[in-house]
């Protein structure tokens, strides 16, 4: 059984030393995407070009390395987003040889003479990592994009600026290494209007003299989200009640009957490159919710307009689900919700109302969730001419379902 060796091509074979060509020129088999094998044309050994079926490819390397000294021709680096970490990942990192080059991304920023030692890079080349790139996209001011012709710089534009993201300027990166390289400064706005020539990378960087979006921490105050008459989850019910949650990066949040979205909101800075569905059913509370989204550059949320529990079905399917309303039609908001919940998934819902404190508990039990009850009192300080009194707000209870893999972990859970 042979070694694999795995040659970084850089941006052409021009960045090969003179050492891996002679690794190259000594392989019994070489392989590779077909504007690398075309660089060794004139070679006489086997060539096996590899396609998109990359399982079809790794069944020919473990069958043929048996006999046959292989050798991959590897885009930029082979462990930066490349075939090299599957192949070492399968065979063993005992069983390659590893040749490292120069990666697109670094030549992107060496091209417009910007450091990336603090850049963030995110894949969408073969991968749907959109909402990692939002998350990203809000966190730093350089961005670098590996994209491929499905997730196009254009489609990229286009979907950015469907989620809100703007003071953000596109650099894109045609061909390099190659005598057409290009390279095109735009906006978000001229970027969705172009077509680009495909291999590309992208670089997204914040506009300059453009503050990014104002802070966003758990706490905030109830009036820094528009809200209609005081209708919020209000600041100390929103703390405990993301404490229910149990929340954490890369999930999917539903918030129902998100009011203000100030839940959903808070709870962005703790799912990272996760989802929130916030859901209500009045056309001037969606748009409140989608002006919060914007101020905060929370850009992984999207405000869903329907009469619950109409089109739930529709949805993504969640980890995690808060119900802030729901009035009459609470328990069967619960009933439906429930069964389109991931395992280990929590509800928790929110109410002042003793009735549906009732209906909540039944309905969560009726899902063959473990169920708790917290009432929280809040009173705030309100100043006097010469002291403090306080004053009380509305007692709520906020009710929480567990969903358990196992009938055994939901009977350990209960009290």
């Amino acid at each position: 059984m042979k070694k694999v060796t795995i040659v970084g091509m850089g941006l052409s074979a021009r960045d090969v030393t003179a050492e891996q060509l002679d690794v190259i020129r000594s392989a019994d088999i070489l392989m590779g995407g077909k504007r690398h094998l075309d660089q060794f044309g004139d070679l006489p050994m086997r060539k096996k070009t590899i396609t998109s079926r990359i399982d079809e490819a790794m069944a020919f390397i473990i069958e043929q390395r048996k006999s046959a000294s292989i050798v991959v021709l590897a885009s930029g680096d082979p462990l930066f987003y490349g075939i090299g970490a599957r192949i070492a990942r399968e065979l063993g990192p005992d069983q390659v040889v590893i040749f490292p080059n120069i990666t697109s991304i670094a030549a992107a920023f060496a091209r417009i003479g910007r450091p990336w030692s603090d850049a963030a890079v995110v894949s969408l080349h073969g991968r749907n990592h959109k909402h990692r790139l939002i998350e990203e996209v809000k966190r730093n001011k350089s961005v670098a994009v590996l994209t491929d012709a499905r997730h196009s710089p254009r489609w990229l534009a286009q979907w950015l600026m469907g989620k809100g993201v703007k003071h953000t300027a596109m650099t894109v990166f045609e061909k390099m290494g190659s005598a057409e390289e290009a390279l095109h400064r735009c906006s978000l706005q001229q970027a969705a209007q172009m077509d680009f020539v495909q291999p590309n990378v992208v670089i997204l960087e914040l506009e300059p003299g453009n503050a990014s979006c104002g802070d966003l921490t758990l706490g905030m105050a109830d009036d820094a989200f528009s809200h209609e008459n005081g209708l919020i989850t209000k600041m100390e019910v929103r703390a405990v009640t993301l404490a229910k949650l149990r929340l954490k990066p890369g999930l999917t949040l539903w918030d129902l009957g998100a009011g203000s979205g100030s839940v959903g909101i808070e709870a962005s800075t703790l799912i990272g490159p996760g989802r929130i569905i916030a859901v209500e059913k009045r056309a001037a509370r969606l748009a409140q919710i989608r002006e919060n989204a914007e101020r905060y550059g929370v850009y992984n949320l999207d405000a869903v307009q329907c009469t619950l529990p109409e089109g739930l079905a529709d949805l993504p399917a969640p980890d995690r689900i808060f119900i802030g309303g729901g009035g009459r039609e609470l328990a069967a908001i619960i009933a439906v919700s429930a069964q389109l919940l991931r395992p280990e998934g929590v509800v928790v819902v929110n109410t002042v109302l003793a009735d549906n404190l009732c209906r909540a508990l039944d309905a969560l039990k009726a899902a063959d969730m473990s169920t708790e009850v917290v009432q929280l009192q809040v009173s705030r300080s309100k100043a006097m001419p010469w002291s403090r009194r306080f004053e009380a707000l509305n007692p709520v209870w906020i009710i929480s379902g567990t969903r358990f893999s196992s009938k055994e972990e939901s009977e350990k859970a209960e009290p």
